[in-house]
């Protein structure tokens, strides 16, 4: 693989922390106390993006927006709790080394995740990343979620690149639609979906890791190489 690039946009959850089951978790027994008994495969393939989009697509409104604020945050604060004690097994392979290395050869990046800005900033402290990345755009920061890529776009604005000129990388469905939105690459982690679930959407590569990646720098920019 070599991907032609100016810039580096990474979702967090399922792409440097293997961490979506914890938030499958999460989720199954929030939404169980509320009354819908999700299986972990239902909630897999259905819970996704950001939390009060979710909880207005399940409940409608039974519950006003303050109500469903302080659902979403109950949550979150769980996750957290469950995920802070087994943090580092659950790093993706190859990922700090990856990104310590692009950032060594100079390529802007940033991170555009659909999680809310705590846990976007737990998960960036204990990777260590924080001084590494240009740019940290969380969920309510945004107007509408993915496949909307407007997370993408405005982590590409704060790096000073066209939005079309990055790559991305993504873990899930709904992120690889809001690359292919974008019409940007897509790089996709297999840690919490398989191949055949992307059929119909472009992916530049599946990869179960970063290990073997590298960037390149070129006269014309960078290249993403593994």
């Amino acid at each position: 693989m070599q991907i032609q690039t100016k810039a580096l946009l990474f979702d967090l959850d399922g792409t440097l922390v293997d961490n979506m089951m914890v938030h499958h978790r999460a989720w199954q027994r929030k939404l169980k106390e509320l009354g819908l008994d999700y299986s972990l495969d239902r909630v897999k393939e259905e819970i996704h993006g950001v939390n009060l989009e979710i909880l207005e697509r399940l409940f409608g409104d039974r519950f006003t927006l303050e109500e469903r604020k302080q659902i979403a945050w109950d949550k979150e604060a769980a996750y957290r709790d469950i995920f802070a004690a087994d943090f580092e097994a659950n790093i993706v392979p190859g990922a700090l080394a990856f990104i310590r290395q692009a950032h060594a050869a100079g390529i802007p990046m940033a991170i555009g995740t659909a999680g809310p800005k705590e846990n976007a900033e737990f998960v960036v402290e204990n990777l260590g990343i924080g001084e590494l990345m240009g740019h940290l755009v969380h969920s309510g920061m945004v107007r509408k979620g993915k496949p909307d890529p407007e997370v993408f776009r405005q982590g590409a604005d704060a790096l000073g690149v066209d939005l079309k000129d990055c790559t991305i990388f993504e873990d899930s469905v709904t992120g690889a639609k809001a690359a292919n939105n974008a019409n940007c690459p897509v790089v996709v982690l297999t840690t919490t979906h398989h191949e055949p679930e992307f059929l119909g959407l472009e992916v530049a590569n599946f990869r179960p890791d970063f290990v073997g990646l590298r960037v390149e720098r070129t006269e014309e920019g960078f290249v993403l190489v593994g």
